[in-house]
């Protein structure tokens, strides 16, 4: 079915009862306490047909996500987890969940790093589990992405669906007066069904399926937190489920990061029956995040190089193989280098030493934990990076 005109959000009338109020009270207040709730279309069998500039520009960021996957080659491996983390940062970011890339792989060696360091962290493993997962897009997949990201959050029902009202507004306690109420949590299933089989659909330009199935998602809000995430989580399942990235989680959500009001307005436009506005949304923030990343590295492919100048150790040396560990994870410890190595702990201590000689890492001890190992160069290109697409100030 093709539909010139994407429908428009749908609207029910709902009663909110305050958990405080029971009896003959709650009976007094219904009245007044009614709100609107929102009654998403079912899209699975709609065409989205954005304007003709719009599709343009997707089939664009189509290919340079290609490009740069394809671009990376040989070296994904060194690449793929810097990048995997930098989505994570950005799509938290965007939740206004803020921490340095020191903290945040720090916390993913068990450091004493803040709450919002340990949530990004979260984030990283969620993404890594839709990328495993994007095979098959499915419900499952989607319970799965969430419930890795909210493990340790368990007041949020980790992989459930909601079961309550939620709304995006200044107020907690209330949807009333709310800028927008997701749907009842009894129409939650069957439109996350219709979702998935949408986002299946090879008939619909990848970028645009995207774009269009975020929207969705968002507008759905099936879970009680954790919606923008796993929905961003969901986008990057997408890409490498139609084969546009093949190897590296490309930091779109970094794009998205140089106009949150304009990606919240499309959020909006979508709702209201116009899908260019996040199409086109999606393509930009492609677009600048490829951009980003390239820049991303060639600072730390310079850095690398500088390195290879700087070690003095013998070439037979475990330094040097640790040298491109490093790249990839620049805050490590000693079971962490040992993993890396097949060695023992023990054994990573010398070559950690030539590292620390050569100035190419410092070290700080961690308590109850050991020494931790970070190149304060590689962390400032990560650092970078985020600056680029946004402000991310360090704890």
């Amino acid at each position: 079915m093709t539909s010139a005109t994407w429908p428009a959000l749908d609207w029910e009338e709902r009663v909110w009862i305050p958990s405080t109020v029971w009896g003959a009270a709650a009976e007094r207040q219904t009245a007044r306490r009614s709100y609107r709730a929102a009654v998403p279309p079912l899209i699975a069998e709609l065409r989205p047909e954005p304007d003709a500039a719009t599709l343009a520009a997707a089939e664009e960021a189509d290919r340079e996500l290609s490009r740069f996957d394809a671009e990376l080659g040989s070296r994904v491996s060194a690449f793929a987890p810097v990048l995997l983390r930098s989505e994570a940062a950005s799509s938290s970011q965007i939740e206004n969940l803020t921490a340095s890339a020191r903290a945040i792989f720090s916390a993913e060696l068990g450091g004493k790093t803040g709450r919002n360091a340990q949530e990004i962290a979260a984030n990283t493993r969620s993404l890594q589990a839709a990328l495993d997962l994007s095979k098959d897009i499915s419900v499952d997949a989607i319970l799965t992405m969430h419930e890795v990201l909210l493990h340790d959050q368990p007041r949020h029902t980790p992989g459930e669906w909601r079961q309550e009202a939620v709304w995006i507004g200044t107020r907690s306690d209330s949807p009333l007066g709310a800028e927008f109420v997701a749907p009842a949590s009894e129409r939650v299933p069957a439109l996350v069904d219709d979702l998935v089989a949408f986002a299946d659909r090879p008939d619909v330009p990848s970028l645009v399926a995207i774009a269009v199935a975020h929207a969705q998602f968002e507008t759905i809000h099936p879970f009680t937190d954790g919606n923008g995430r796993t929905g961003r989580a969901l986008a990057q399942a997408m890409l490498r489920h139609r084969g546009i990235t093949r190897s590296v989680a490309v930091p779109v959500s970094a794009g998205l990061l140089a106009d949150v009001e304009g990606y919240h307005a499309a959020l909006t436009a979508y709702r209201s029956g116009d899908v260019s506005p996040i199409v086109r949304a999606f393509a930009d923030a492609s677009l600048r995040a490829v951009g980003n990343a390239r820049r991303l590295v060639a600072d730390i492919d310079g850095i690398r190089a500088e390195w290879g100048e700087r070690l003095t150790a013998r070439r037979d040396s475990n330094a040097w193989k640790i040298l491109d560990i490093l790249v990839r994870r620049p805050v490590l410890d000693a079971v962490a280098v040992a993993r890396e190595l097949g060695v023992q702990p023990p054994n990573v201590y010398p070559p950690m030493k030539a590292l620390l000689d050569a100035g190419i890492v410092k070290s700080k001890a961690e308590h109850d934990i050991g020494p931790f190992w970070r190149s304060d160069q590689i962390l400032a290109a990560i650092d970078g990076f985020a600056r680029r697409a946004g402000r991310r100030e360090a704890p």
